[in-house]
């Protein structure tokens, strides 16, 4: 919750590179994703460390000063749109109770059913849908 009442939620998404590094290891980039109101209610209830998303928004740059008082900026996603794709169910890595259901976005609509493996035919970073993704738990910040 906000200061004022409403219904926030912070967290951080792990995109896969396209490519490897030199070194022939995957990296990832990691994205601060922010959703506000219905929709950070939503992303809280099905969201979990190793389920899948597809998430639209826009990019909002803000700016504070921190304890130093430095200017610190930062950068993140505010969702508009959230997918909540296949993914594991539970710790025991099974989907028993975990239903995702269509995405919520903009007004909390359904934004369609289901996983959209068609979405970009440049490489669609979310066309494997329900496969786990292979990041180490070393290599995220949480």
């Amino acid at each position: 919750m906000s200061s004022n009442g409403v219904a926030v939620a912070t967290f951080t998404v792990a995109i896969n590179r396209p490519r490897t590094n030199q070194a022939g290891e995957r990296e990832a980039d990691f994205i601060n994703i922010v959703a506000w109101q219905k929709l950070a209610d939503l992303c809280a209830s099905y969201l979990r460390k190793g389920r899948q998303a597809a998430i639209e928004g826009r990019l909002q740059t803000r700016s504070y000063d921190n304890k130093e008082g430095k200017r610190v900026y930062v950068t993140e996603v505010v969702a508009e749109n959230v997918q909540f794709l296949g993914g594991r169910g539970n710790e025991n890595g099974d989907n028993s109770g975990y239903d995702p259901g269509p995405g919520f976005g903009g007004g909390n609509k359904p934004s369609g059913g289901g996983q959209r493996n068609d979405f970009d035919p440049f490489g669609d970073p979310f066309a494997s849908a329900g496969k786990p993704i292979n990041i180490s738990d070393d290599d995220l910040p949480f």
